[in-house]
């Protein structure tokens, strides 16, 4: 299948009691040559980028809100339509990613989902009547669930520099969530906003014609080699017997149960916290700006915090980091200042940042290796439908009870996350 002719001088690993190649497997590896380097690095760098555009369209839509509100003139329990499809998409996009991925492989699933990502922004971009405008959230969310449980799916198995790669893939979708509320707010004051979904769809665009470049519609196992990586010997079992074993897992529900929550809460804030700040604090035009703020804060986070993840151990950081986001999720619900709730929605983002790398990170560390990329797939997968999900359930909440009543709903779904984190087995 045009492998490498230096394919069966790799070093394969026979161990099926370990879940991932130790540092030290990974550190007795032969060096890469140039030509595998240079392919490692295209491959980690289209995925960063993929990683950005999904943070681009994550971003987007909180600045974009209030101007999708006053247009379409629906009410806020209608406007959470384009949430609940949205988690329609990510739910239907789990499905499709397990047994079509496995016929495919990852390489044409990359630019199968890339190409739904172009056609949801084409109908973004045209304003279509609200139904319809909605409806393209659910074509987008089979892009980006199928995307982001590729991406990082093949991210985990990595091993060369794998750690350091998944937190700064991680950061990538950080930096897109930052950068595109900068543009969304200008286009939700401008006569023609959806043009914000017009470079949505130039986006869209080149992240399907890189993904084709890099990993030429191939499958995991053959840009594993091609890169140079270390692959666990396949393992043959039927998909079916698969699929239940990895469902069996009471690890693999309560994971995908925490990404559920911690995604939810993440998006939550992103996509409402502009709304909570104009209604409730009185926050100007300007306001998308804080978006901005709390997606650089969680790129901060997940860099910055790299270190100190590891020095108090990943595990027990998740616990620090929520304990001290509630806090904060206090400060912005009974402080009535706009500059200290903006502090403190980007000290939230920092935090929350590096909870979903370590997430995907122990997964790989508790799951059985057969397992490692189904899993992964499934659980990044419920995580997207959360970020659906849960800003739904916000806005119903918001259009009975007014916009006031999403600050304790935020602090209860934090306190949520934290619980269900403890119930997730450590090893």
């Amino acid at each position: 299948m045009g492998l490498p002719n230096d394919y069966e001088e790799l070093t394969v690993v026979d161990n099926p009691s370990a879940s991932l190649l130790t540092e030290d497997d990974a550190s007795n590896s032969r060096p890469l040559s140039q030509k595998e380097r240079s392919v490692s690095r295209w491959q980690f760098y289209t995925l960063c980028w993929s990683l950005f555009f999904i943070g681009w369209t994550d971003g987007s839509i909180g600045p974009l809100l209030p101007r999708i509100h006053e247009v379409y003139n629906v009410g806020f329990d209608t406007l959470s339509w384009i949430f609940i499809l949205g988690f329609s998409g990510n739910v239907s996009g789990a499905l499709l990613n397990m047994p079509i991925g496995d016929r495919l492989g990852l390489g044409k699933m990359l630019v199968f989902s890339a190409g739904f990502q172009a056609i949801a922004a084409t109908a973004q971009s045209l304003a279509l009547p609200f139904p319809l405008f909605a409806i393209s959230f659910a074509i987008a969310g089979i892009g980006v669930s199928v995307q982001d449980a590729q991406a990082n799916g093949f991210i985990a198995i990595v091993k060369h520099d794998g750690e350091r790669k998944m937190a700064l893939l991680h950061a990538s979708y950080g930096v897109g969530a930052l950068i595109s509320p900068l543009f969304s707010t200008q286009f939700a004051q401008a006569k023609y906003w959806s043009l914000h979904y017009a470079v949505s769809l130039l986006l869209a665009l080149i992240n399907a014609t890189a993904l084709a470049y890099a990993f030429k519609f191939k499958d995991q196992d053959e840009n594993l080699i091609l890169a140079g990586e270390i692959i666990p010997e396949k393992v043959n079992v039927e998909e079916g017997n698969k699929y239940s074993q990895m469902l069996r897992l009471k690890s693999v529900h309560l994971l995908a149960l925490f990404l559920v929550t911690y995604i939810g809460v993440e998006m939550t804030i992103g996509g409402w916290i502009v709304t909570i700040l104009v209604f409730s604090r009185g926050g100007g035009p300007n306001t998308g700006y804080v978006t901005s703020g709390y997606f650089g804060g969680m790129t901060v986070g997940r860099v910055v915090l790299i270190k100190v993840n590891k020095k108090i151990g990943e595990i027990r950081a998740i616990y620090v980091y929520t304990c001290l986001a509630i806090l904060l999720q206090l400060v912005v619900w009974l402080v009535p200042s706009l500059i200290v709730n903006a502090i403190a929605v980007f000290l939230i983002g920092v935090l929350l940042g590096p909870m979903y790398p370590i997430a995907i990170s122990h997964t790989a560390r508790i799951v059985p290796r057969s397992l490692i990329t189904g899993t992964i797939g499934w659980i990044t997968a419920a995580g997207a439908a959360g970020s659906a999900l849960l800003p739904f359930l916000t806005g119903t909440v918001a259009g009975k009870l007014g916009v006031g009543a999403l600050q304790p709903l935020l602090f209860g779904m934090m306190i949520l996350m934290g619980c269900i984190w403890g119930l997730v087995p450590k090893e």
